[in-house]
């Protein structure tokens, strides 16, 4: 008989380069349902040195990235370390999503650095880490993986909006799970605020004292990837070569250029949100990750889908760790080996159980 009751830490960082989100959660299988509590979390700030690596890695020449992934996961596995031990926290296991490289499902590959292997020799708790590769060799996207949190465990709401660095959704729709990278969020957003010298734009301030370019956000919304069908997937391959040099090329004030990139963005998710409504009424999305705390780029939504899906911004602790705790879960249902990546999210030809697994 399956245990039905683990204590797990999850770890993410995301295209938005803002650090590392340590959560140490519980997760209980009552019957068919789970739930969960998030009993601790911390949120480590990447150094510039290591922003400035995490950004310039996929260029680099593969012996250098192979020695940066044993350093960047020894380096994991020191802060769930001191998190554990400042803490007294006793973990099952771990979940790390490691950070993501390069992503090419098209070419069968996704990697994310941080040896897992190194996590579980320096804390000695058996690791989980890699969760995309499978899902990629089977024809899958191998992203977003989020919605079988959603799914499981946030199962009330009828959308889940993620605001990280890449905007995605995830929602039922024709009786099964669907999700997909919608388009930029805080990748843009902070790209623009770091040419203001600041690391994002708080609440949204720059967008505000901005006007929106009509002509950039035309170029922006006719992008061909937002004409695609999903199953897709985004990475920063695609803002290097078909965002930024729009961005770059335009010509106007850094707060006009905000200004405009909010509205592309509300506007692109407002347009995936209304063209598959779920039919319940009182239709209500949740919407998590960083870019929640940006209200001008929250309040951009609400006037795109106003009275049709009521946005709903939970409380800080859940905005900031949500990934990291579903990256927690999708560890638990690999240590169960059940599925944990869906077909029906990422296009491959089965639901697989993605993870490779890591003995101290």
């Amino acid at each position: 008989m399956q245990k039905e009751t683990y204590n797990v830490i999850g770890l993410m960082s995301g295209t938005s380069l803002d650090g590392l989100d340590i959560a140490f959660c519980t997760f209980a299988k009552a019957g068919n349902s789970w739930s969960y509590e998030l009993i601790g979390s911390r949120h480590v700030a990447y150094s510039e040195p290591r922003v400035d690596e995490l950004r310039e890695a996929i260029i680099w020449p593969s012996v250098r990235l192979f020695e940066f992934d044993y350093e960047y996961g020894t380096w994991l596995g020191q802060q769930v370390d001191d998190f554990i031990k400042s803490e007294n926290y006793k973990a099952d296991i771990i979940a790390s999503h490691g950070h993501t490289i390069h992503h090419q499902p098209e070419m069968r590959f996704t990697h994310q650095i941080g040896s897992g292997q190194a996590i579980a020799r320096i804390t000695g708790i058996t690791t989980i880490a890699d969760f995309r590769s499978k899902d990629v060799v089977y024809g899958g996207q191998g992203a977003p993986l989020v919605p079988i949190g959603d799914q499981l465990l946030f199962g009330e709401y009828d959308y889940c909006l993620n605001l990280g660095g890449i905007a995605n959704v995830s929602f039922e729709y024709k009786d099964q799970r669907v999700a997909y990278d919608i388009g930029p969020a805080n990748m843009l957003l902070n790209y623009l605020a770091g040419q203001a010298g600041l690391a994002y734009d708080a609440e949204g301030a720059m967008a505000k004292r901005g006007q929106v370019i009509p002509d950039l956000l035309n170029e922006l919304n006719k992008l061909e990837y937002y004409s695609k069908p999903y199953p897709k997937s985004l990475g920063l391959e695609w803002f290097l070569s078909d965002l930024k040099p729009l961005i770059a090329e335009a010509s106007g004030s850094l707060e006009d250029k905000m200004a405009t990139a909010i509205q592309h963005e509300a506007e692109q998710i407002g347009r995936a949100i209304l063209s598959h409504p779920t039919g319940n009424k009182g239709q209500k999305m949740l919407v998590t990750g960083g870019g929640a705390r940006n209200t001008a780029l929250v309040e951009a939504i609400q006037k795109e889908l106003i009275g049709k899906v009521k946005v709903e911004v939970p409380n800080e602790l859940l905005i900031d760790f949500k990934e990291a705790i579903v990256f927690a879960f999708m560890g638990v249902l690999r240590y169960r080996n059940e599925p944990n990546c869906l077909a029906s999210v990422t296009g491959a030809s089965k639901d697989v159980s993605g993870g490779v697994i890591f003995l101290p």
